[in-house]
């Protein structure tokens, strides 16, 4: 699709809301009430009276090219940020799914909008599939660390169809994916299994990864991320006996960044570059600033990070819903690999759905107008096919 479709506006604007919370978990403004930023991409001569969302739990893609890409191919597009935006230290994902609700319903009554379209785009893959799954058949009462977060009484407005975009099956298991096995001690990183450690030189294991190591080092990898899930609900249960229920505790998890896929170009084999992930060196983005989960709380570790307890499993969430579905993956994606894309498309248990995959792209199309192109025009072909483009 050419890029000289369609000109746009872009808006910003606030999306004002009301939820109350025992105590402050975003910086600033008043305790039961808070707003969340968005841009509203309107094209000068829209195709239709239907917009396309996209959200992620922590925001950052209001100018990404696939968002730019689909106001320009004449499609209303809004990017919504969660209420954390920016920092996911203590983002709840049930509370993430009551922001995503509030841009729904202020797109259809006050922007408008007949249809709503999720672009389940990246981390907004796990998080649109956990939103329209509560929101055609709400269940969830309690948060993962049994704080009140009621869902069934949110009226959350269920969206008319989903397209997921390179995206991954949830936060808390890519995370476990990309743990760093060896490390032994939370509290003391460099104290590790030599047998395990990627990064070590001397380790004998070396890429390629034999299956047996392989199978040991994912194992070592959820028996981590279970080992931390155990120390904060151990950590919450001794602050609520302690008669301080609101408390939170704020911790480190280092070592975020070792993947074997990374190193071995044939684990979960694609077109990506080796020795290399979305953030750059493995290596170096392993104990980097901005690794997944670096700096978090006790609460939000178990709504988003922890493998048994999160609620947002974009797999799980998938078989339960009931709309039209677009899984689009990218062959170079040096994100969210095969296996994630073909994970989320074998979930959906109804047979509307389509899989494309655009070869030769990465995770954010930069520098690659033409696959940027294939994409948009794929997203057309289903968002006329189903309707949506009129």
């Amino acid at each position: 699709m050419s890029e000289s479709t369609r000109s746009y506006e872009r808006i910003p604007y606030l999306i004002f809301y009301q939820d109350k919370s025992p105590f402050k978990e975003t910086y600033g403004g008043p305790l039961d009430f808070g707003a969340l930023k968005s841009h509203h991409l309107k094209p000068k001569q829209p195709r239709c009276n239907n917009v396309i969302l996209f959200m992620h739990p922590v925001g950052g893609g209001e100018y990404l090219p696939m968002v730019v890409a689909m106001a320009k191919a004449g499609y209303p597009v809004i990017y919504c940020q969660s209420r954390y935006s920016g920092n996911d230290s203590a983002l709840i994902m049930e509370k993430v799914a009551i922001d995503m609700g509030n841009c729904i319903r202020h797109a259809k009554e006050e922007l408008g909008y007949d249809k709503v379209i999720l672009a389940a785009w990246s981390g907004g893959g796990s998080l649109s599939l956990f939103y329209q799954s509560q929101a055609e058949n709400p269940t969830i009462t309690l948060t993962p660390a049994g704080d009140s977060v009621d869902l069934t009484i949110q009226g959350l407005i269920p969206a008319d169809g989903v397209m997921i975009l390179a995206a991954h099956v949830s936060r808390a298991h890519t995370l476990t994916e990309w743990m760093d096995a060896s490390i032994l001690d939370e509290a003391n990183p460099d104290n590790k299994d030599p047998g395990l450690d990627l990064y070590d030189p001397a380790n004998p294991n070396q890429p390629p990864y034999s299956e047996e190591f392989l199978s040991r080092y994912r194992a070592a990898q959820i028996a981590r991320n279970r080992k931390i899930t155990a120390w904060v609900k151990d950590k919450l249960q001794y602050l609520k006996d302690s008669d301080r229920p609101n408390d939170e505790f704020g911790f480190v998890v280092h070592g975020t960044m070792a993947d074997p896929r990374w190193l071995d170009p044939s684990v979960d084999p694609n077109d990506r570059q080796e020795n290399w992930c979305y953030l750059g060196d493995p290596k170096v983005v392993n104990n980097g600033p901005v690794g997944l989960a670096r700096f978090c709380t006790l609460r939000s570790w178990l709504s988003q990070w922890s493998y048994d307890d999160s609620n947002a499993d974009g797999q799980a969430c998938a078989a339960k819903i009931s709309v039209p579905i677009l899984v689009i993956g990218n062959t170079a994606d040096d994100a969210c690999t095969p296996s994630h894309t073909h994970r989320l498309y074998n979930a959906i248990a109804h047979d509307d759905k389509e899989l494309y995959e655009v070869e030769g792209a990465t995770h954010y199309y930069f520098g690659q107008p033409d696959k940027l192109d294939d994409a948009i025009s794929r997203c057309d072909a289903w968002l006329q096919k189903k309707g949506f483009a009129d």
